[in-house]
């Protein structure tokens, strides 16, 4: 078994290999200095123990940047390195708790109107056009406007939110290098100078967003100003990519598996399930690292203390220790309990929000196409972190 995620073949398949890997337990891969588990089991006992962590007590090392390359980058190091998903224990607590109330899904119910709405005025400029790129004219306008409304960031912003966001990103893949280095560093720059320009004009004229009252948690001292900064960062970050991703590798296994598509067409009230089956089927954020805090037994192995464990989200999601038949695509799952949102302290903000967006985009296209048809096979990003078509080309007709 040859485990290279910058390779095509891995973009083009990596559950060939993730099965092999599963078959022999925790892998080490050296590259990244990280055991890798593969396993439902281990994935989710490592992902939910509060000793497994995701930045050790007081950050990375100065040895661990320079071996990750993130030395040298002090926009990246103030505001990327220690945001709320870099922090662990009180600080995280803290912070969470400042955001927690606004992805719920009571405050977010009164949003479904506005999302479905906005993906029907996305839809209706297209719905002339025979062919489109889903990716690149749907799914890349969705969740900046969706996340940029929650944090009240100007709509017209999202296509500079989203190229900084996949900037700084793509840096936490595998395979990063010098130029990757200096756009990563680039774009939290302009980010954060972005993000200030914005906090000046909120304090001068204060709105009902998450800008806003971020700014009051700034004020009474529940947060610092580079706090805050970090956090309406990492916010857009997240909002943008991997929604991106899942959106088109949705419909892509829609398109792979029609009887299940027309399955959802004829009972819309699938959509729930059908929308986690996407989720846990292709994984957008297939890979995530914890450090073992103690000495411990994975998988069947001894691990000492300051062992860095890579979560492959996406191989556990097709285990068939916990799932029948994982390779099979089904709208009605029941029960699907998938890890594609992590687990324990950093279990997904954002996965209510995320679950909105899905369920509004293809409700429309079922509701608006009578049919969607693949124009051509798509090529799926190549990395480690990241799964999603690049483009992803359909020829539809209105109902």
């Amino acid at each position: 078994m040859h485990f290279d995620p910058l390779s095509p073949a891995f973009a083009a398949d990596p559950y060939a290999v993730y099965a092999a890997m599963r078959a022999g337990g925790p892998h080490r891969y050296a590259p990244e200095e990280t055991w890798m588990l593969t396993r439902a089991a281990d994935v989710a006992a490592v992902a939910t123990d509060r000793a497994m962590v995701r930045t050790r007590d007081g950050g990375p090392s100065e040895a661990e940047r320079r071996r990750m390359g993130w030395d040298g980058m002090p926009h990246h190091e103030r505001f990327v390195q220690v945001n709320l998903l870099e922090s662990e224990g009180a600080d995280h607590a803290r912070l969470r708790r400042l955001v927690f109330g606004e992805f719920l899904p009571a405050a977010l119910r009164a949003r479904e109107a506005g999302i479905a709405d906005f993906v029907d005025r996305l839809l209706d400029g297209l719905a002339d056009r025979a062919e489109i790129d889903f990716t690149g004219d749907v799914a890349a306008h969705i969740p900046g406007h969706v996340i940029g409304g929650v944090l009240g960031v100007p709509a017209e912003d999202a296509p500079r939110l989203r190229f900084w966001s996949e900037e700084v990103v793509r840096f936490f893949d595998v395979g990063r290098d010098a130029d990757g280095k200096r756009r990563a560093e680039a774009a939290t720059r302009d980010f954060h100078l972005y993000l200030a320009d914005l906090l000046k004009a909120r304090a001068a004229a204060p709105r009902d967003d998450l800008l806003t009252r971020l700014l009051e948690h700034r004020r009474a001292g529940r947060m610092s100003g580079d706090e805050l900064i970090a956090t309406a960062m990492l916010i857009l970050m997240a909002g943008h990519g991997s929604t991106i991703d899942v959106l088109g590798s949705g419909l892509h296994c829609l398109l792979r598996f029609p009887d299940e598509d027309g399955r959802l067409r004829a009972e819309p009230g699938l959509m729930a399930t059908a929308v986690q089956e996407m989720f846990r089927y292709e994984a957008p954020l297939p890979y995530f690292h914890r450090f073992a805090t103690r000495d411990c037994t994975v998988g069947g192995r001894d691990f000492p203390v300051g062992t860095r464990f890579g979560l492959l989200y996406g191989a556990a999601n097709r285990d068939p220790a916990r799932f029948d038949a994982p390779d099979r695509f089904d709208v009605g799952r029941a029960p699907n309990r998938h890890v594609a949102f992590g687990g324990g302290a950093h279990f997904c903000l954002g996965n209510h929000l995320a679950r909105l967006e899905m369920a509004a985009t293809f409700a429309a296209l079922h509701r608006r196409f009578r049919t969607v048809e693949l124009v051509e096979e798509p090529v799926y990003k190549r990395g480690l972190s990241v799964r999603g078509p690049v483009a992803l080309r359909v020829a539809w007709r209105p109902a």
